[in-house]
């Protein structure tokens, strides 16, 4: 009896991730792209609520979109030149798409040519498998700022969150654009945090997907949702 009830204890071990040799081949030095993950929040705490926005580490966005994990994505758009933004390589990636760069680009420009300075459009893209809900860039401007993301995200949310047949939905980080950048008062871009700050007071509650840039932040910890824990902020207050 004392053998049978000894056997029955699960024995408190750090889980193995791969077979063989690989927990020995694959420990990152400095000089790996990489992020260290921090846990957050209790697991066995749920809710029905969408009450965070949630970021993919490490997930690739096209390869999602094309695998249909997403209906709907949210991203940047501008009147002059779209093909190198993630709008034109998502239109020529899928197979249905009746839009090109060029045909975005001449949508876009429709629209630029009509509204006010420093207002935001939310244009409709319907790629058949994906809809893109897409941000147009203020007139005049080569980028976008907090308070352009603050005005576009919540018709976004609006045009979402009750919406479920656009659900789940995706959106860019804005931050490592080639064709619409993200500028802050300072003319840099602004913190991951303040985006995700934009888009969570703004209502939105997708996913968002980092920019490749971000794989790099080691040593310093990602979260993988948003808000942060408070812990965050009292050891910025001088806390531990």
């Amino acid at each position: 009896m004392p053998q049978s009830s000894a056997a029955s204890e699960s024995p408190t071990e750090t889980p193995r991730l791969y077979d063989d040799e690989g927990e020995l081949l694959l420990q990152a030095d400095k000089r790996s792209d990489r992020i260290i993950m921090l846990p957050a929040g209790d697991p066995r705490v749920a809710s029905k609520d969408r009450d965070r926005i949630r970021m993919q580490w490490g997930q690739h966005l096209l390869a999602d979109l094309l695998a249909h994990r997403y209906r709907t994505l949210i991203c940047g758009v501008n009147p002059e030149d779209n093909s190198h933004g993630v709008i034109g390589e998502l239109a020529e990636l899928l197979p249905t798409s009746q839009w090109n760069a060029k045909s975005i680009t001449t949508h876009a420009k429709t629209f630029a040519g009509s509204i006010p300075e420093n207002e935001v459009l939310v244009l409709k893209y319907d790629m058949d498998a994906v809809t893109v809900l897409a941000l147009l860039r203020p007139p005049g401007r080569n980028h976008f700022t907090l308070d352009d993301l603050g005005r576009g995200f919540r018709k976004v949310a609006q045009m979402t969150e009750n919406r479920y047949d656009r659900l789940p939905c995706a959106s860019v980080s804005f931050l490592g654009a080639k064709s619409n950048r993200l500028m802050g008062r300072d003319g840099n871009e602004p913190s991951f945090e303040s985006v995700l700050r934009t888009m969570f007071e703004a209502g939105y509650r997708g996913d968002v997907y980092p920019s490749l840039g971000m794989w790099e932040l080691a040593p310093t910890g990602v979260f993988a949702n948003y808000p942060f824990p408070k812990s965050l902020d009292t050891m910025r207050a001088g806390g531990f």
